[in-house]
């Protein structure tokens, strides 16, 4: 990839690096209490630091940015975060409005008062961690937000290095859409809530999955609409609330809940599991195996059976192999 001179944004005080640096990426580096933020100049104009040095550093895309200098790399020419060092009082905030990759590269990162990782761009975040590197997420006790990483929108998990989080206010990963995972190896060491959360549909590929201790479940997907599309094709635009397994290896323990629950269809077609069909829920059938099209389940967003009659109230209607959320009023 081409280099560039190195860009400061004026807003980060005291950085006065010229080392050369990667065109579309922006480096953080985080030592104790401050951060060194150092952006390429051919993206200057699109990423916004209103952080300073302080290790809680804040980033905005500009909506203008579309992408720039595509390569045969990174296609789409959209920007690459790479984030490396330690603080044990930090966090990673990020918004835009185009789909961005963040690079995991030797990163320790605690947040006493919030998520460590939280990304309000709403397109798909690729989050890597680079072979070899041992990288660590971890949160405080919070409620005004859902996961130590907590995603807006869908992440793919990939690399060939270490992911380890642990939620200690509610999940240890949440993400508003869908969840991929492909040759990452990804710890989740406790959760109060679940250890994995989100919506669409959640896919494992490859690598290696561990979750553990987790005070609900340890992996749910759920529906984001009120009616579920099924699976598609290449589940482009899929809502459907499943899960589906091909490949890799899937270790859950230490869960209050199920180890895996899901709004639609529960699919495991390859790969190993520590954990049988029975520690598994699904609201339109495990592995192929269907409900009887007569039976009915109402539950709520919890997955508490709710019988015939509820209260007003969003809930998870299950006919059959066809699963849609009601509102009750």
């Amino acid at each position: 990839m081409k280099k560039t001179l190195l860009t400061v944004i004026a807003l980060v005080a005291g950085l006065t690096s010229v080392s050369a640096i990667d065109n579309n990426t922006v480096e953080v580096t985080y030592n104790g209490s401050s951060a060194t933020i150092s952006v390429a100049s051919n993206i200057a104009s699109y990423v916004t630091v209103s952080s300073g040095t302080s290790s809680h550093v804040k980033i905005v895309q500009s909506a203008a940015f579309a992408g720039v200098d595509a390569t045969v790399d990174n296609e789409d020419g959209e920007i690459i975060y790479v984030l490396k060092g330690t603080s044990t009082d930090g966090e990673f905030y990020l918004d835009g409005s185009f789909k961005c990759t963040v690079e995991l590269n030797g990163l320790t990162l605690t947040n006493p008062s919030g998520p460590a990782m939280n990304i309000q761009n709403g397109k798909r975040i690729a989050v890597s961690a680079q072979k070899g590197t041992t990288n660590t997420l971890t949160d405080g006790a919070n409620e005004t937000y859902k996961g130590c990483y907590h995603c807006k929108g869908h992440t793919k998990f990939k690399g060939k290095g270490t992911l380890t989080v642990k939620g200690n206010s509610r999940h240890a990963i949440y993400s508003g859409e869908y969840i991929e995972v492909k040759n990452l190896t990804l710890n989740v060491t406790g959760a109060v809530k679940d250890g994995i959360h989100c919506q669409e549909y959640f896919l494992m590929e490859s690598g290696n999955v561990t979750i553990a201790s987790t005070g609900d479940d340890g992996l749910q997907v759920e529906l984001d609409g009120l009616t579920s599309t099924g699976t598609t094709t290449g589940h482009e635009d899929e809502d459907s609330g499943n899960f589906y397994m091909t490949g890799g290896t899937l270790n859950i323990t230490g869960y209050t809940g199920k180890a895996v629950k899901a709004d639609g269809l529960i699919s495991t077609t390859g790969g190993t599991r520590n954990f049988s069909a029975s520690d598994m829920e699904a609201y339109s059938g495990i592995d192929g195996v269907t409900v009887d099209a007569a039976e009915t389940i109402v539950s709520d967003l919890s997955g508490r059976r709710m019988g015939q009659s509820a209260r007003p109230g969003i809930y998870v209607v299950r006919q059959g192999g066809k699963t849609v959320k009601k509102v009750v009023r």
